[in-house]
């Protein structure tokens, strides 16, 4: 039986339809008719007022590429620099705690004293500015003067799950759309042959990390559609699976195969209405057109040893940080909207020295290498690249503390995370913190989560008031109902939100 077969029978089965088969199959049908005359159509939830790909104003960045550091960073090992504690050794800060109204975890709420744990690691001050940078980040420390640090963020979770999920999607609660998501939706396409948004798994190299689980809800479009969920990469095997032909299927059969499941999904869309009908024509053409653009994405012989130089040698190597930056830098250039690198390990409460010297060294030249690469290409300039964990970590060590070994806690009040290109102002530390990195001292330079999602927002031309997708009766937002701020004194040239 041929496509065109297929098709007639298909139409048959759909008119051939008995009176009671009929009222069978409508009956709900009939009453959603009745009652969807009788409601506002805001509250249907069918789609946002909101016109998908357009931009509110001209904007700075064209894509954004995210690392995010899952499991939190120390700050402390890396850019808040805090030589006085060197005096404190093992000072008790129990009553400071009680005092300031520490949150604690399970983790450490039953120890009897909390020993401030100095950092094993020395810092230098680099660059024209002067950035103090840790002596495990050498490669970021030679781009000073390209990064702004925020030391001055704040999150509202103390674990996890949900402090991922409020960087990632806007809420501690499931179900909403991503970032990448929003920005996919947002901002439209400017490659039909890739995904406006992809997902790029790192491999960290230490045995001994902690690795927290995550999971698609970080990438995922919930109530948008779903064409703009994020796309996983495959750092081994194909890049996407069952991308390929399957043995004695060509090219001309599976356009065939293709057009025929197109015409009758278009019959099903034309007769219930149904968007996620649309949004599944569209995965299908995009993946027919992925076949031929994937193959050419991941192949990365024609990259120059130069290059691979710039990464490290770990650059070679599929899988790994150095590789995803990359690939990261491969798709930007191909027009994809939204790149986030996921690189786990970083949740150090036992045996930091050692963790954060195995997590540093992954991503230290690779993050290096692909600004100057973006810078070298032309491209930093409108690109928006941020990099940082979900929340940050405590002074005092969690379990024994000694000279040489100790662990940190999740400290949501204060941590630090850099954003560069797209008119961010390099050579910039925004923001401080008390002398135990536990309270952010300039509030007027604090930084919430929902801040630099108005901030990377703004960077790509959308004002975070109007970007939103009526869902269930809400007007559904990334910044959900807080009033947020752009952060506006890190930039070039912010645009004035109204």
């Amino acid at each position: 039986m041929n496509f065109t077969d297929i098709l007639k029978t298909a139409d048959l089965h759909e008119t051939a339809v008995s009176r009671r088969q009929f009222f069978r199959k409508n009956a709900m049908g009939l009453g959603s008719a009745a009652l969807a005359s009788l409601l506002p159509q805001q509250l249907l939830g069918a789609g946002g007022a909101y016109t998908p790909g357009s931009p509110h104003f001209a904007p700075a960045a064209k894509r954004v590429i995210y690392i995010s550091l899952i499991g939190a960073q120390s700050q402390f090992e890396t850019f808040d620099y805090k030589p006085h504690l060197k005096q404190e050794f093992k000072k008790d800060i129990k009553d400071f705690l009680v005092s300031s109204g520490q949150r604690l975890t399970g983790m450490t709420a039953g120890q009897a004293n909390f020993p401030v744990a100095p950092s094993f690691v020395d810092f230098k001050q680099h660059g024209e500015s002067g950035m103090w940078v840790s002596d495990l980040l050498p490669y970021t420390a030679k781009m000073a003067d390209d990064i702004c640090v925020i030391k001055s963020m704040h999150t509202d979770a103390i674990n996890h799950e949900p402090a991922n999920q409020l960087m990632y999607t806007g809420s501690m609660q499931n179900g909403k759309a991503s970032m990448g998501s929003w920005l996919s939706y947002g901002l439209g396409t400017l490659n039909s042959d890739l995904p406006t948004f992809c997902v790029l798994h790192a491999q960290h190299s230490s045995p001994f990390s902690n690795v927290q689980a995550i999971s698609s809800r970080l990438w995922n479009s919930s109530y948008l559609p779903g064409k703009h969920s994020g796309v996983n990469l495959r750092s081994s095997g194909d890049p996407v699976l069952y991308l390929k032909d399957a043995p004695g299927i060509d090219r001309e059969m599976r356009r065939n195969m293709l057009d025929g499941l197109s015409s009758l999904n278009q019959k099903t869309l034309e007769k219930v209405g149904d968007s996620e009908i649309q949004t599944r024509i569209q995965q299908y053409e995009m993946a027919y057109r992925m076949q031929m653009s994937v193959p050419e994405l991941t192949d990365m012989s024609k990259e120059s040893e130069a290059t691979y130089e710039l990464y490290g040698p770990e650059s070679k190597k599929p899988g790994t940080f150095a590789s995803c930056a990359l690939m990261a830098r491969r798709l930007a250039e191909r027009g994809v909207r939204f790149t986030q690198i996921f690189h786990r390990g970083w949740d150090a409460h036992g045996n930091l020295p050692r963790d954060m010297k195995s997590q540093c060294g992954d991503i230290d030249q690779a993050c290096y290498g692909l600004i100057q690469d973006l810078k070298q290409r032309g491209m930093l300039e409108d690109t928006l690249v941020i990099c940082g964990g979900e929340f940050g970590r405590t002074v005092y060590s969690q379990g024994k503390l000694t000279e040489t070994n100790y662990g940190r806690d999740h400290h949501p009040r204060a941590f630090s995370l850099w954003l560069a290109g797209a008119g961010v102002k390099g050579g910039t530390t925004y923001g401080d913190t008390d002398k135990y990195s536990f309270n952010i001292t300039t509030p007027d330079q604090k930084v919430h989560v929902t801040d630099l999602h108005a901030t990377i927002l703004e960077r790509c031309g959308i004002n975070y008031h109007k970007l939103s997708y009526s869902y269930q009766g809400l007007d559904q937002k990334l910044t959900g109902v807080a009033q947020p701020r752009v952060v506006a004194d890190i930039l070039n040239n912010p645009t004035k939100l109204h």
